[in-house]
Formats: structure tokens, C-alpha cells, sequence
């Protein structure tokens, strides 16, 4: 399993790699687009969606919205004097409510998931809620700056990919290894507060090179170490919510795609908590 996970994630990066440096904006959206369409198939199978029609039409309707959302506002609209561009903003406040809302799902769960956990239609309204702030939050944090740099917001991309990424194998490695107390058992049984810890510890040397890197006034670099642990932290968050679906789905992974990966979902589910909060924050204290 760790080898096919390995092989994968060597076959993937470059591609990331490419999209993010090379591809010009509109074709960067379009991409996005693709990745948050192909998490909506599966997500439409973990919300109880069995027919393969009625997965294309909720895929179509995730589609739809980019594309609404690509046609409407043009790349330099996105932002205008550091001020996101209203309906970019609405999403990513939607968002921040909608994982808030989450994290208490999660650490009430089982308890008062009966209104949810049968209803295709809510789990369907999660997938939206999860998969559009996603697209909306990778599309504004590339463009930041665009006109004065075009490779900044490209900085910041690989900033959350590095923080998250790094949590991502410390949890695994210190979960494997001195993994003990359970973090939410009835959500994933897997997932341990010591690899939380381990976790949170390979990502601060992320967020602290990056602090240098950047080289902040003393006054910013508070918040910024700030900003990174909440995005951290939220990232987790984004693991367990689709865990906690997936349970509700009766399924272990979103799909097959990607092998020793899972699905799409599998891969990106941190992603889609970490990049629409951490574009939130950086609207509010950062742009």
C-alpha cells in the first residue's frame, strides 16, 4: 500500500507542479474545475447516489457552478485593489460556517446525525459546500497579486499544499508508530491524537521557513504562525468530515482512481477544509 502511494504521488506532483506554474489562469480554472468535478462523482456516491445518471447530473450540477462562476468573473475581477472580488468572498464566508458547523457534527457524532445521515439530499448539500468554496479559495489565492507577480499566488498554493502535506505524512508516521488515544473513533478509527501532535509538529517547520521566506515585519509574523496553525488544524478537520460521510455511505474510500490513494476525495479531503479557510484568513488579515 505505501509503495502504490509513493508511486502515486510521484506521478501526480509534477502534473500539480505544471498546473500551478505554467498553465495561464483561465486554463488553471478549468483544471481546478476538473479535480473538484471528479471529487463530486464520488461524493455523490458518498452521499447515497447509486445510479451512475443521477452521479453525471450531480457532477454536472458542481460544473455548472464553476462555470457560472468562470464566466461571471474574469481573472483580473477576482481582485481589485487587494479587495476580493463579493461573490468570491460570500463563498468563503459560507464556507467557514459551513466547517464550523462541521467540527460540531464531528464531536457530536453519532449523536444528532439522525436529521442528516439518512438524507441524500443534505449529504449532497455538503458535497457542494465542501467542493465550490474549494475551487473558489485554489482560483483566488492563485491569482492574488497576479498582476504584480504572477508566480505569488502560485507561492501561496504551495504554501498550504506544504503545510498540509507535511501534517499529513508526520500524522502518519507518529500515528503508526506511537499512536495510542483514538481523536474521533466513532468518525475514523485511525486517526490518534499522537499523530495529530506529529502532525502539527512537522508542519509548524513549514509555516516557520515560510515566515522567513516571506520575511515578514515582526508585528505579522504572530498572525502568520496563527493563520498556519489554524490551517493545519482545519485540514484535519476536512479528513475527518469526509471519514464521517463515508461512514454514513457504509464505504473506506471515495473511489478507485488513485491507487493506495483511494479516490480523488481520499486524496484532497484535507485540501478542501485547509484552502478555503486559510483564502479566508488571508482575505481578511493577509491580502
Amino acid at each position: 500500500m505505501l509503495k502504490q502511494r509513493i508511486i502515486t504521488a510521484v506521478i501526480l506532483a509534477p502534473i500539480a507542479l505544471f498546473a500551478i506554474l505554467f498553465l495561464p489562469i483561465e486554463g488553471f480554472k478549468l483544471a481546478v474545475a476538473g479535480v473538484i468535478c471528479l471529487g463530486a462523482y464520488e461524493w455523490a456516491n458518498m452521499s447515497g447516489i447509486t445510479a451512475r445518471i443521477f452521479k453525471g447530473w450531480f457532477t454536472l450540477f458542481i460544473a455548472v457552478i464553476c462555470a457560472i462562476l468562470i464566466l461571471t468573473v474574469d481573472a483580473e475581477s477576482i481582485w481589485r485593489q487587494g479587495v476580493l472580488h463579493p461573490v468570491y468572498a460570500f463563498w468563503l464566508w459560507i464556507s467557514v460556517f459551513w466547517w464550523a458547523l462541521s467540527l460540531a457534527m464531528i464531536i457530536a457524532y453519532p449523536k444528532y446525525s439522525e436529521s442528516w445521515k439518512d438524507s441524500i439530499a443534505i449529504r449532497a448539500t455538503f458535497g457542494v459546500l465542501t467542493l465550490i468554496p474549494t475551487w473558489i479559495a485554489v482560483v483566488s489565492l492563485r491569482t492574488s497579486l497576479y498582476e504584480v507577480d504572477p508566480n505569488y499566488g502560485a507561492s501561496l498554493l504551495f504554501y498550504v499544499l506544504g503545510i498540509v502535506w507535511a501534517a499529513d505524512i508526520g500524522a502518519f508516521f507518529v500515528g503508526v508508530k506511537f499512536g495510542k488515544h483514538k481523536l474521533r473513533p466513532n468518525v475514523s478509527p485511525g486517526k490518534t491524537l499522537e499523530g495529530l501532535a506529529g502532525g502539527v509538529t512537522a508542519s509548524f517547520a513549514i509555516i516557520a521557513f515560510a515566515a522567513m521566506h516571506y520575511q515578514f515585519e515582526s508585528s505579522q509574523i504572530g498572525i502568520h504562525v496563527v493563520i498556519g496553525m489554524i490551517t493545519v488544524a482545519v485540514s484535519a478537520l476536512g479528513d475527518l468530515n469526509e471519514s464521517m460521510v463515508k461512514r454514513c455511505a457504509g464505504i473506506k474510500d471515495s473511489g478507485k482512481l488513485l491507487p493506495g490513494h483511494g479516490g480523488v476525495m481520499d486524496r484532497i479531503d484535507s485540501l478542501t477544509a485547509a484552502f478555503p479557510v486559510f483564502a479566508f484568513c488571508y482575505m481578511l488579515w493577509m491580502a
